[in-house]
C-alpha cells in the first residue's frame, strides 16, 4: 500500500472532494495572505511619503507582514487539529477582516505595520489548513495534484494582484487596497461559512500537539520530506534576494527589466505546477520528486557552469537556467509537502504549519543572503553556487532519510483521478 490511503467516510466527503466550489474555496483561502501582501508592493513610496517616514520603515509592512505569515503557520496548523478546520479558519479571517479595517484608518506606519502583522497572522490561517482539508479529503496519492492545482490557479491571481494594487493607488489612494482587500476576505469568510463542512479527521482522546510533535519528529520520512520542500523552497528565496542586483547592478539593467525577467521564473514555475497537476498520481508521490531533484540539479549546475564561464553575465541565460529550476521546484515542493503531510494524517495541520513556519522563517534569512551574494559580489558566481550547494542539499535529504518504496499505481487510480481532473476544470 502506497502510504496512508484513508479519506473521511460518507458520500458526502466524496461529493466535497470532487466540487468546483470546493477548488475554488480552497485558491481563496490560501491566496488571500499572498495577494494582500503583493498588493501593498507598489504603494510603499507613497506610504513613505505620506507619513513621513523613510521607506525601510514602510517596507516593515512588507517583512513583517512576512513575518506573520509564518507565525501564523506555527499557531493555526495545530489549532486545526484539536478545534477543527473550520473554526480555526472562519477565526483566522476574522481576525484578518478586523484588521484589514485596522489598515485602512492607521494614522501612523506604526499603527499600519501594527495592523499588518495582525492581518498577515489571521490571513496565513488558509494557506496552512487548505493544505490540511486537501489531506483530509483526497488520498496520498491525489494531494500533490491538489496542492498544484490551487497553487496554479492562485498564481494567476497572484500574478496580478500588484498590477491591481497599482491601479488601485493611483485611482483611489492606498487606502483603497485596503478597503478592497476587507471586503475580499469577508467574502471568503462568508462563502467558507456556507459551503465548507468540517473536514477534519476523527483524533483519539489521548492525541495531543504534544503527543503529534513527538511523534512527527522522530519520524525520518517526515524530517526527510520537510527537509526537501523547505531546502527546495529556499532556491527561490536565495534567487530572489540577489536577482535585482545581479540584474541591476551588474548587469546595468533597470529594474522593470529585472521585473519582467522575474516574471519569467514565476511562469516557469506556474508550468511546473500544471504538469504536476497533469503526472500526479499517474506516477509515485517519489517518483515525481525525484524527477524534479534530478531537473533541479540539473538547472542548477548549467547555471553554475554557465557562471564559471561568465556566459550567464547576459539575462536571457541566468534567467533561461533558472526557469528550468524553477519548473523542477514545483514537482519537488508540492509532492514532498505531499508526503509530510500524510506521514500522521490525523495531525495534517501540525505538519503543514511546522513546514510553513521553517519555509517562511528560514527563507527571511535565505533571501537576505541572497541579497549579500549578489550585492557584493562583481559576477553570478557566489548566487548560483549557492543555488547548486541547496540541490544538492535537498537531494541528499530525500536521499538519506525518505525510505525507498516499490510502489505501482493502479489503472482504477489513473481513471479515477482524470474523472476529478475533468470535473474540477
Amino acid at each position: 500500500m502506497h502510504g496512508v490511503m484513508g479519506k473521511p467516510p460518507g458520500a458526502a466527503a466524496n461529493a466535497v472532494a470532487t466540487s468546483k466550489i470546493t477548488l475554488l474555496m480552497l485558491v481563496a483561502m490560501t491566496g488571500v495572505a499572498p495577494i494582500s501582501l503583493y498588493m501593498l508592493v507598489p504603494a510603499l513610496p507613497v506610504l513613505a511619503t505620506t507619513f513621513g517616514g523613510d521607506i525601510s520603515v514602510a517596507q516593515m509592512t512588507v517583512s513583517l507582514y512576512m513575518v506573520g505569515i509564518a507565525c501564523s503557520q506555527l499557531i493555526m496548523g495545530p489549532l486545526s487539529d484539536k478545534l477543527g478546520r473550520r473554526p480555526v479558519l472562519l477565526a483566522g479571517l476574522a481576525l484578518m477582516v478586523v484588521a484589514s479595517i485596522g489598515c485602512s484608518l492607521a494614522q501612523t506606519l506604526p499603527q499600519l505595520i501594527v495592523a499588518r502583522f495582525l492581518q498577515a497572522l489571521g490571513g496565513a490561517t488558509g494557506m496552512v489548513v487548505s493544505r490540511a482539508i486537501i489531506r483530509d479529503l483526497y488520498s496520498r496519492d491525489r494531494i500533490s495534484s491538489m496542492i498544484s492545482l490551487v497553487i496554479a490557479v492562485m498564481m494567476m491571481a497572484q500574478m496580478l494582484s500588484a498590477l491591481v494594487g497599482g491601479l488601485l493607488e493611483t485611482a483611489f489612494g492606498w487606502r483603497a487596497i485596503f478597503y478592497f482587500i476587507t471586503a475580499a476576505s469577508l467574502s471568503v469568510a462568508v462563502l467558507i461559512a456556507m459551503a465548507l463542512p468540517e473536514t477534519r479527521r476523527v483524533r483519539s482522546q489521548s492525541s495531543s500537539f504534544r503527543g503529534d510533535i513527538s511523534s512527527l519528529i522522530r519520524n525520518r520520512a517526515f524530517i526527510g520530506y520537510v527537509l526537501c520542500q523547505v531546502l527546495a523552497s529556499q532556491i527561490i528565496f536565495m534567487f530572489a534576494g540577489g536577482g535585482p542586483y545581479i540584474v541591476v547592478t551588474q548587469m546595468g539593467r533597470t529594474t522593470a527589466e529585472y521585473g519582467a525577467w522575474f516574471a519569467t521564473t514565476g511562469f516557469a514555475y506556474l508550468i511546473g505546477n500544471v504538469f504536476c497537476v497533469r503526472f500526479a498520481p499517474r506516477q509515485p508521490l517519489e517518483r515525481l520528486i525525484w524527477f524534479g531533484l534530478a531537473l533541479q540539479f540539473a538547472g542548477a549546475l548549467l547555471n553554475l557552469v554557465f557562471s564559471l564561464t561568465g556566459t550567464n553575465q547576459a539575462p536571457l541565460w541566468l534567467f533561461g537556467t533558472q526557469m528550468i529550476v524553477m519548473v523542477a521546484n514545483a514537482f519537488v515542493m508540492n509532492n514532498a509537502a505531499a508526503g509530510a503531510i500524510s506521514v500522521r494524517p490525523e495531525a495534517a495541520g501540525t505538519a503543514s504549519g511546522a513546514m510553513g513556519f521553517l519555509q517562511q522563517g528560514v527563507g527571511a534569512l535565505v533571501s537576505q543572503f541572497g541579497a549579500y551574494l549578489g550585492g557584493h559580489s562583481t559576477t553570478t558566481l557566489p548566487l548560483t553556487a549557492a543555488i547548486f550547494a541547496l540541490s544538492i542539499a535537498c537531494a541528499s535529504a530525500m536521499f538519506f532519510l525518505v525510505p525507498r518504496r516499490n510502489v505501482v499505481v493502479s489503472e482504477e487510480l489513473k481513471e479515477k483521478a482524470e474523472e476529478e481532473e475533468q470535473g474540477m476544470l
